[in-house]
């Protein structure tokens, strides 16, 4: 047993929850509060994680004056990527509707979207914060999001001052890295039972929902690579297979890991041996793991409308969008946070009326989507440092040993 890991348990107790909602539903939809207070720790994270890893990656890491023009022609590259990225996925679940038929209740804080009257005008009013400790309490997120951003700017003028404030941030980050660890030890006990109780009183279906789940994330992880990837490849001719035989060990360690982290060394050693500079490398790879994220925004995307439409609520194309966005911006810098993708759903999709049941149920498969998420952000990272050393006109220059943090 000790060398079960946490997934292992995870599966385990998916299946005990399987077991028990299908034979023993009375007894199933009782277990509902287990499952609630996993949601509630989970929701707990989202504020304070977001805002300290948006502050240290922007105060700390991201003075667009320092890294220069590599910097900027990075970010808008990381920006315009993701953004296709999430419109693929808004497209594929709302084709495939996933979520469609499985009706959880959308017990959350907070008015429900669609019962709101919004112009365009107030959504954009309405993202900015009036008061951050109310939006704090509120768990509202985009405001949160907009506050960090203009907070951290303000320290990166600043100076040498910012140092307290940012080493601050950042043990505040650490801090809730190793919350997340202890509240996921509880989680085989939550996802259980919010298996149990949805099997137990909405019966079978929720299986051929999470089957369509599975199959709309691994759809668009073919379709990234084809429609986005490739074309990008070819536009700044990427010889494609030099890079595919140097991207895939990387990309094979990221499937069988689930973890970025752990394809770190080897893509950045690869894509050097490659042909792009080493400062290219250092800087490209790296920042594009918490600005770069396709497969996590491609996930981020389908799991939302799944959740809406598992809560039986219709959003509107506008309504996703601000919500695919809102869940861009609250991802950045928590890349190395586990579940990091679960966080920012938790926190995000109760304001805007969606059930968090919908989170645990995804949650219950996220080891299947989270390997092939991780393989198309190691790959989207890996394509991304080729093209700006190309873009720099620097492809195949030999590499200049200079610091990681050097920038441009």
């Amino acid at each position: 047993m000790a060398r079960l890991k946490s997934t292992h348990f995870i599966f385990i107790a998916m299946g005990v929850g399987f077991l028990a909602g299908v034979f023993f539903p009375g007894f199933a939809t009782h277990l509902e509060p287990l499952s609630t207070i996993f949601l509630r720790l989970i929701k707990t994270i989202a504020v304070p994680i977001v805002f300290s890893t948006l502050v240290v990656g922007i105060a700390g890491h991201g003075d667009l004056k320092a890294v220069g023009r590599l910097g900027v022609k990075s970010l808008v590259y990381f920006e315009i990527v993701t953004t296709i990225a999430l419109v693929l996925g808004l497209a594929i679940a709302n084709f495939i509707k996933p979520g469609v038929g499985l009706i959880l209740s959308a017990k959350t804080d907070v008015i429900p979207l669609q019962t709101k009257s919004h112009s365009m005008t107030d959504a954009i009013v309405n993202i900015f914060p009036q008061n951050f400790i109310e939006a704090a309490a509120r768990g509202d997120i985009l405001e949160v999001v907009v506050f960090a951003v203009i907070f951290a700017i303000a320290l990166s003028l600043i100076g040498e001052k910012k140092r307290p404030i940012v080493a601050f941030c950042e043990s505040l980050a650490e801090a809730m890295f190793k919350f997340t660890n202890i509240i996921m030890l509880y989680a085989p006990i939550g996802i259980g039972a919010a298996i149990a109780y949805v099997i137990g009183s909405k019966g079978l279906a929720v299986m051929s929902n999470l089957g369509l789940l599975i199959l709309s994330m691994y759809a668009g992880l073919i379709l990234i690579p084809l429609l986005v990837f490739l074309p990008i490849a070819l536009i700044a001719r990427v010889p494609l297979k030099k890079f595919i035989s140097n991207v895939e060990e990387p990309a094979v360690i990221a499937f069988s890991t689930a973890s970025s982290e752990a394809a770190l060394p080897k893509a950045m050693e690869n894509m050097e041996k490659m042909g792009v500079p080493r400062e290219v490398v250092a800087f490209v790879i790296p920042t594009g793991y918490s600005f770069n994220l396709d497969g996590s925004t491609l996930y981020l995307s389908i799991a939302a409308v799944f959740a809406a439409q598992a809560s039986g609520i219709n959003l509107s194309i506008s309504q996703q969008l601000l919500i695919g966005f809102t869940m861009i911006f609250a991802s950045k810098g928590v890349a190395g946070v586990p579940r990091a993708s679960i966080v920012v759903l938790a926190g995000t999709l109760p304001s805007f009326g969606v059930s968090l049941e919908a989170v645990a149920i995804i949650l219950g498969v996220d080891t299947i989507l989270d390997m092939g998420r991780t393989t198309i952000n190691v790959v989207g990272n890996c394509l991304a440092s080729v093209v700006m050393a190309k873009w720099e006109k620097r492809f195949g220059e030999k590499a200049v040993d200079v610091p990681a943090d050097s920038g441009a």
